[in-house]
């Protein structure tokens, strides 16, 4: 809706309800709010100013992936690129943003869950066109006990940080520990190791994750997520992610299982890959999920798994 165009009068009742006031009600023409609406800082306010203007203020903007659903829009990066503000209708505008961290990878022999990526959200009050480079964070590679490919041997390797430039930086998830190696902290930190060793599990970093669960004589612990801590049980399930605009991002990895047969150790909502004796599962991309622990094939288990890689969402009103 917008006020009638020139030609036309406006009324006070419209620029109440333009404002989303009673059509009726009392109306002080120097109120920030009507000034904003007729684009007009300071002095006497013309009624002719506001031809045309809307109290609803839409964007224009490049990059990404664009989709829309209703009267919103959103680009979504799943890889690195620049989202660029091409235009703004009134004087302020807000979007909405979420960036996520890639998941920490599973540890490897009583592997503990990776760590989910940090998980951020926000609101983005913008005055101007402006650009902001995006950078996506890659999951973080397994553990690998048996090539003793990581250090410490078995421990998973941490996510990537997510970063949309001058607004947020995601840390990437830690990885999953060993029997011989500690969990790594992260946006959420990594399970711990299991077996005679009995590590802690490592801390997330505040208002991004969750700690990962302590790991147990059978097996790892559950991999931090971005609302819930990983689990330290004999099926360490991976901590919960966080929901944005119906969907879940961010869950922990599932710790790995000594016995042969034993039920996997699910990943936590929101791409976390499942924990195992045999094989574990990635964490999904483009969620920031951490990987599945695994019990390590120099063992007669299997592979732990990759972390999911990260994600940038930026929504605002287009029309």
């Amino acid at each position: 809706m917008a006020l009638p165009d020139a030609g036309n009068s406006i009324s006070l009742q419209q620029v109440n309800v333009e404002l989303g006031l009673t059509a009726t009600a009392a109306i002080n023409m120097g109120a920030d709010a009507v000034r904003t609406l007729f684009d007009d800082a300071s002095g006497a306010i013309s009624m002719s100013d506001g031809f045309g203007k809307s109290n609803t203020t839409f964007i224009t903007a490049t990059g990404g992936t664009i989709t829309t659903s209703g009267n919103d829009k959103y680009h979504t990066f799943t890889g690195s690129g620049t989202f660029a503000i091409t235009g703004i209708s009134n004087t302020y505008a807000s979007l909405e943003y979420l960036v996520v961290a890639g998941g920490g990878g599973g540890g490897d022999r009583h592997g503990g869950g990776g760590g989910a990526g940090g998980f951020l959200e926000g609101t983005l009050t913008i005055s101007a066109t402006a650009s902001h480079v995006v950078t996506i964070g890659a999951g973080g590679g397994e553990g690998n006990y048996q090539g003793n490919i990581s250090s410490p041997r078995g421990s998973g390797l941490p996510g990537g940080n997510s970063v949309l430039a001058s607004v947020a930086t995601s840390t990437g998830g830690g990885g999953g520990g060993s029997y011989d190696g500690e969990a790594a902290v992260g946006g959420s930190g990594g399970g711990a190791g299991g077996g005679p060793s009995r590590r802690n599990g490592t801390a997330g970093t505040s208002g991004q994750g969750n700690a990962g669960g302590s790991g147990l004589f059978p097996g790892g612990g559950g991999g931090g997520g971005a609302t819930g801590a990983g689990v330290a049980s004999a099926t360490s399930t991976g901590g919960a992610g966080t929901a944005w605009n119906g969907t879940t991002y961010a869950g922990g990895g599932g710790g790995g299982l000594h016995s042969a047969g034993s039920t996997v150790s699910a990943g936590g909502a929101g791409g976390g890959g499942a924990g195992a004796h045999g094989e574990a599962t990635d964490g999904a991309a483009n969620t920031g999920g951490g990987g599945g622990g695994a019990n390590a094939s120099i063992v007669g288990g299997g592979n732990a798994a990759d972390g999911g890689s990260g994600v940038v969402i930026l929504k605002y009103r287009y029309q």
